[in-house]
């Protein structure tokens, strides 16, 4: 049984969370609950959508909110694995030592990660799996929590890097962020990020890591049914074998969702029930997170991509 007290807690802190997102960012709610679920849930995000919609500040107001350590990387094409996880050093008075780079930290925003060729992305693979990164001959672990927080941009190809399915498939969520509202551009205007500092926002830090971590673990109690895991199975596997479910547009997919898929479904819907206040997940709530959870993980083919 979820302790009632903690749960009323966790509810409290997601409101003020929003609240001091809301400080600095107009609207995007769809986006910002997809981020703090995606927290709750401890998994990765890839967020894509055009220049100027303000996918850093989104991802930077939420690491402040968190009261967490934030670094950003700006992913180039001469980006190195190096300049991601560190470089070992030698200094005769102390011999061999490690620099730690930008990664260890509790949220990394990976900031265009389709510009870096497959050698620095292949960098973060082991971060985003096992939480650790290689340097030289010894393996660190990183601080929890550890979210990577990646932007792609879906109109310009020159210069950029197909990411591997293999990477792609490590992101718990693929959100799309689209223009905002009429009415809320016009608050954009005069409450924008080019008129004050970011800092100017004063957006107080309501969790901190061991905070985050609780929530992690309170997500885990939320209760479920074989009914909820035949429905998950049921839902990756039609996209592997569309006949069987009569799906007309399974013609155009390659290859199905992952099993992946499957985990992140159960654990998304897991924290969009906490989000939402209820204890036990429903259909609904699996409903809510499909999109997310699996628009990354089915391989068209060439007729559906045509």
């Amino acid at each position: 049984m979820i302790d009632e007290k903690k749960f009323k807690r966790c509810k409290d802190d997601i409101i003020k969370l929003k609240k001091e997102i809301s400080k600095v960012v107009i609207g995007q709610s769809k986006v910002v609950n997809g981020l703090i679920r995606a927290t709750l849930s401890n998994g990765h995000v890839l967020v894509e959508g055009i220049p100027g919609i303000a996918k850093t500040l989104v991802i930077k107001a939420l690491a402040t909110a968190s009261g967490c350590k934030f670094n950003r990387i700006q992913f180039t094409v001469d980006l190195l694995p190096s300049d991601i996880v560190g470089v070992t050093g030698y200094e005769k008075e102390r011999g061999f030592f490690i620099v730690r780079g930008p990664i260890f930290t509790n949220f990394m925003l990976a900031d265009e990660i389709n510009r870096a060729p497959p050698k620095a992305q292949s960098a973060l693979l082991e971060a985003m799996q096992e939480r650790q990164a290689t340097i030289g001959k010894e393996t660190i672990p990183m601080p929890l929590p550890f979210l990577v927080m990646a932007t792609i941009n879906p109109i310009e190809t020159s210069g950029t890097y197909t990411l591997p399915e293999a990477q792609i498939d490590r992101f718990l969520f693929k959100l799309h962020m689209s223009y905002p509202k009429k009415e809320e551009e016009k608050l954009i205007i005069e409450k924008n990020i080019s008129l004050k500092k970011f800092e100017n926002y004063k957006i107080l830090p309501i969790l901190n890591p061991d905070r985050i971590i609780e929530m992690q673990e309170l997500v885990k109690e939320i209760g479920h049914t074989d009914k909820i895991k035949d429905y998950i199975t049921d839902i990756v596997e039609a996209t592997r074998k569309h006949k069987k479910y009569n799906i007309k547009l399974g013609e155009f997919i390659e290859w199905g969702s992952s099993p992946r898929a499957c985990i992140g479904l159960f654990i998304a819907a897991k924290a969009e029930a906490l989000m939402n206040g209820e204890t036990f997940i429903t259909p609904q709530h699996i409903k809510d997170v499909a999109h997310d959870v699996m628009r990354h993980r089915i391989i068209l083919n060439y007729k559906g991509q045509a």
